[in-house]
């Protein structure tokens, strides 16, 4: 078996391992689900992807009373109907899945496929998709709710949350408030964005740079993606080295897992020091989304080790980020979600402009902090407790 082959297998046997929990959909047919201690409609809701209405429309006996007894048989219903899609090369049943927005779980159970069931470049793959008409939700607000993250977690718009539930941009919604869910009225369409392929372990590889003229270390450090001091220890250089043309310079490479998060609105939380600085390295531009709000802006990495120091793309991207924090600069501490390479992180911002500037046309006169788990204050090598919460509060684990 070829190395390849092997790691596919490993990333479909992970994947697969993480959506064992839920029953195997019979598609196009109710198929049951007997109760066991613990098991609510709304959990039920949630493991099978099916909306409390439509739970309620199939078990007409929990209208009046909704507690489930041990025992109790629930129909379900995958509500689903069916599109193709031809595999092409790269494809695996994880990328179309992503791909698609769909539960993994379903499609390998839709296709007859199972762990270590390969797939080839030609081969039509059917994929479920979202009933054309989705019943109107309800939902009761939790701890941490905010219309931004509702609307993600169940994937419509927030212009379209907040007009049906009468709400206006930076309105506070409160815990056990019931809101509504608006109607999804089409079939999620399939991503344009390639997913990430590597899921499963951290790996650590290693190229050899050959050096030409002009380069130097920084140089080479920001073309890789790797800290200056990283490459430096690895290849046993000294502050003053000098480097000569024709010089062979080891880099190492690292390709950093996925990560599951507790659902869609939430970013991966990746550690600063063996993860996230290698997924946003200096040079990465990336898209900022506040997490309360849903307001997003433009931002790029241009320095900093203990944590991201970073700048806003534009004059319009400062516009936006300072309107987010009250229309004025600020130290303080907000939960976001960075978006690069596909990828959604979670992070924790501040937005007082200091120090070192590299972005000199963007009406912000320094650059500002990000921090992922882990990262600590240039200061004192410390971590921020208040960062730190915030950014547990974006992964969702708060």
């Amino acid at each position: 078996m070829n190395y390849d082959l092997k790691k596919w297998l490993a990333a479909t046997t992970l994947v697969v391992g993480v959506f064992t929990y839920s029953s195997i959909f019979a598609f196009g047919t109710p198929v049951n689900h007997q109760v066991v201690k613990g098991d609510t409609l709304w959990k039920l809701s949630q493991q099978y992807s099916i909306s409390l209405q439509e739970l309620y429309n199939l078990n007409p006996q929990y209208k009046t009373n909704p507690n489930l007894n041990i025992g109790d048989s629930v129909k379900l219903s995958a509500g689903s109907t069916t599109i193709n899609h031809t595999v092409a090369k790269g494809d695996t049943p994880w990328k179309i899945s992503v791909a698609y927005k769909v539960d993994l779980n379903k499609l390998m159970a839709l296709n007859g496929l199972s762990a270590g069931t390969e797939i080839y470049p030609g081969q039509v793959i059917k994929i479920p998709t979202v009933s054309k008409e989705v019943n109107t939700n309800k939902y009761t607000v939790g701890q941490n709710d905010t219309p931004w993250t509702i609307s993600q977690k169940y994937n419509v718009s927030l212009s379209s949350f907040l007009s049906v539930n009468n709400l206006k941009e930076g309105d506070h919604i409160y815990v056990g408030q019931v809101v509504t869910i608006p109607n999804r009225t089409s079939p999620i369409p399939p991503s344009t964005n390639t997913p990430p392929s590597t899921i499963g372990e951290n790996t650590k590889t290693y190229i050899t740079h050959t050096v030409v003229r002009g380069d130097d270390i920084w140089s080479i450090a920001i073309k890789y993606g790797i800290p200056f001091y990283e490459i430096q220890k690895l290849n046993g250089f000294k502050d003053n080295h000098v480097l000569m043309i024709g010089d062979k310079i080891t880099i190492p490479v690292y390709k950093i897992a996925i990560k599951e998060t507790p659902g869609p609105q939430y970013g991966e939380l990746l550690d600063w020091w063996t993860e996230a600085q290698y997924v946003v390295p200096i040079g990465k531009v990336f898209k900022v989304i506040d997490f309360h709000t849903g307001k997003s802006w433009t931002m790029k990495r241009t320095v900093g080790a203990n944590h991201a120091d970073v700048e806003p793309l534009t004059a319009a991207d400062t516009a936006i980020m300072k309107a987010v924090w009250g229309g004025k600069f600020s130290w303080a501490v907000r939960p976001i979600i960075i978006e690069v390479d596909n990828r959604r992180l979670a992070a924790s911002a501040s937005a007082m402009p200091h120090d070192i500037q590299y972005i000199t046309n963007n009406n912000f006169n320094g650059h500002s902090d990000i921090h992922f788990h882990n990262s600590t204050r240039h200061v004192d090598g410390k971590t921020s407790s208040s960062h730190q919460n915030s950014i547990k509060l974006a992964a969702g684990l708060r």
